[in-house]
């Protein structure tokens, strides 16, 4: 097998500044306004949807639904959101987000296909009991979701932890995945530094701010920004992270696996197993994962491009129309 080692390369941190003990990568100069944020986001807890309840994404009518599907242990209760019809787009989110985060893109692509954005098992409100949290887990109990759904072939999307999902779901499933578009997740390179708050996130004392939804997502757009997130995002978003659960069923995540782990299987199988167009879209401000880390990395995968944003991390929220372009440039190719 061949032997990796951590990237040795340059990494742009400006505006991370010392995390003062607190794992997140967030500039201690930004923890007061962090403070108000949270209290200022923590305005009630989100009412649970019923299967059919319609909710407006711009232009659209989409419809949110609920579906039972084998799991590791009995069956799973999923929620997602849908709208349109035609070829399939399914939609996966990453941390600390939700369905919710793909509202804007769904409102375009739903003209000429149907596109579903599911909370991932634990997010949301999708099923959060224990069991396999593991990334390969997940992403077999997907595609259960996916037959149940009638779903044969789908064109991937998914961002930061809904891409190591989407990773395994491709390379163990690769009939399913007509293209698939991954974004914000470490691929080729690799720096057991930048993803500290990861390892935090795994411990049971530090992961307790899994379980503060305002401040998570305060300190999550803070840090790891280019551009502002929109007030009304940064608030749904909060919420969605309020249904009761939440934050201990995602830290099950980090205590099944680690990015180092998670990085080595996509070295040594994941990326040649991909057999199908992908996009892989990065934001080139995001502090986490500095641009060098993806240039010219077509040539490591069978059929690859890369593309990257004006934006930091959170490129859906930050820079939603170059997003949306870019999308339906590559989904149409």
């Amino acid at each position: 097998m061949e032997e990796l080692r951590h990237t040795e390369l340059p990494v742009r941190l400006s505006g991370i500044g010392h995390t003062n003990g607190n794992g997140l990568g967030v500039p201690v100069r930004l923890w007061p306004s962090l403070q108000q944020a949270a209290t200022l986001l923590a305005a009630g807890r989100p009412s649970p949807n019923r299967d059919g309840d319609v909710e407006v994404l711009g232009t659209t009518r989409a419809v949110h639904r609920f579906a039972d599907a084998p799991g590791d242990s009995g069956t799973i209760r999923w929620h997602y959101v849908e709208a349109g019809d035609g070829e399939p787009v399914v939609f996966l989110h990453g941390l600390p987000d939700s369905w919710y985060m793909w509202h804007r893109q769904m409102d375009d692509l739903a003209r000429d296909r149907r596109v579903i954005a599911i909370d991932l098992k634990g997010y949301g409100q999708t099923q959060k009991t224990p069991g396999d949290y593991r990334a390969e887990g997940v992403a077999q109990q997907l595609v259960a979701l996916f037959d149940v759904l009638g779903l044969d072939r789908v064109n991937l999307v998914a961002h930061g932890r809904g891409s190591v999902i989407g990773d395994h779901l491709g390379a163990e499933h690769p009939y399913r995945v007509r293209r698939y578009v991954r974004g914000q997740q470490h691929l080729y390179h690799f720096n057991e530094a930048l993803v500290a708050h990861e390892r935090w996130f795994a411990d049971p004392l530090g992961g307790q701010v899994l379980r503060l939804p305002s401040l998570l997502v305060a300190a999550a757009y803070s840090g790891f920004c280019h551009h502002p997130i929109p007030g009304q995002d940064v608030r749904r978003t909060a919420r969605e992270w309020s249904h009761p659960g939440v934050g201990a069923a995602v830290a099950r995540y980090f205590q099944s696996s680690s990015s180092h782990t998670e990085w080595v299987d996509r070295r040594t199988g994941l990326m040649s197993s991909w057999r199908f167009p992908v996009l892989v879209l990065q934001g080139e401000h995001d502090p986490r994962q500095p641009r060098e880390f993806y240039e010219g990395i077509e040539g490591t995968m069978p059929d690859a491009t890369v593309a990257f944003l004006d934006a930091g991390h959170y490129f859906v929220f930050e820079n939603p129309q170059q997003t949306t372009r870019i999308l339906r440039d590559f989904l149409g190719k």
